[in-house]
C-alpha cells in the first residue's frame, strides 16, 4: 500500500470539518455541539481517505 499526499481540495475540507468541531467545543451550535468528537472523526477520515486513494 503506497501512500500519497491528499490534494490541496481535500486537505482543505478536512481542515474546515475539524475547525467546525473545534468551534462546537467552544461555543454551543446545536448539532455541532453534541456531535463535535465524530465530526472532528470525520475530518480526520476525510483526510486518510485522501492520502490513501491516488489522486484525491
Amino acid at each position: 500500500m503506497t501512500l500519497n499526499a491528499p490534494s490541496q481540495v481535500v486537505f482543505i475540507i478536512a481542515v474546515i470539518i475539524a475547525i467546525i468541531a473545534v468551534i462546537g467545543v467552544l461555543v454551543t451550535i446545536p448539532f455541532v455541539s453534541a456531535y463535535a468528537f465524530w465530526i472532528l472523526v470525520l475530518a480526520f477520515i476525510v483526510l486518510a481517505g485522501g492520502v490513501l486513494m491516488k489522486g484525491a
